[in-house]
């Protein structure tokens, strides 16, 4: 009796775990705390691949400065953010509008909008029908936001005027 082929799917098995976290845009996470390593892109980047994917974006104050409360910025987004968003619309089949980016004037921590993790977008129905009938709602966040969790792990929170997503992955691009 040979155990060659068990042992071969074990090793393949252990080799993609541990590659997984030396592969471009991931880290190795040292305490329960700390995030994992990401790619950053720029405003520019962020605006051809949301081009390309006809997501459109606007800001309060028609501008994308980072240091701009009322501007829209995608300077030091996650790429893993920018291809969240392109695997929603393509997902979805909805018109989507990001109105929230990597400006200031959000909420800190370590999953924030400053930190590259989240995006704002306007509400539709399209957005609305697809987040509450396809995801699975996880329960009210500290504010009273209703969340539903992604089959990726990405958190879609309801903030009344907009929906306020935290993306962990690419959300399965």
């Amino acid at each position: 009796m040979s155990y060659r082929p068990t042992l071969r799917s074990a090793l393949t098995a252990l080799a993609l775990v541990i590659g997984a976290f030396f592969a471009p845009g991931v880290g190795v996470v040292t305490s329960a705390t700390d995030a994992f390593a990401v790619t950053k892109i720029s405003h520019s980047t962020a605006t051809s691949m949301f081009r390309s994917s006809n997501i459109t974006w606007s800001s309060s104050g028609g501008c994308s400065n980072r240091n701009v409360s009322t501007c829209t910025s995608f300077e030091q987004l996650n790429l893993a953010s920018a291809q969240g968003a392109q695997t929603l619309k393509s997902a979805t089949g909805c018109a989507l509008n990001i109105t929230g980016g990597t400006e200031t004037g959000h909420a800190g921590g370590t999953y924030s909008h400053w930190n590259g993790y989240k995006l704002d977008f306007s509400k539709s129905t399209c957005l609305d029908n697809y987040v509450r009938g396809v995801f699975t709602y996880i329960g009210v966040r500290g504010d009273g936001a209703p969340q539903y969790r992604s089959g990726s792990g990405n958190i879609y929170a309801d903030e009344g005027h907009h929906w306020d997503v935290t993306y962990y992955n690419c959300g399965g691009c």
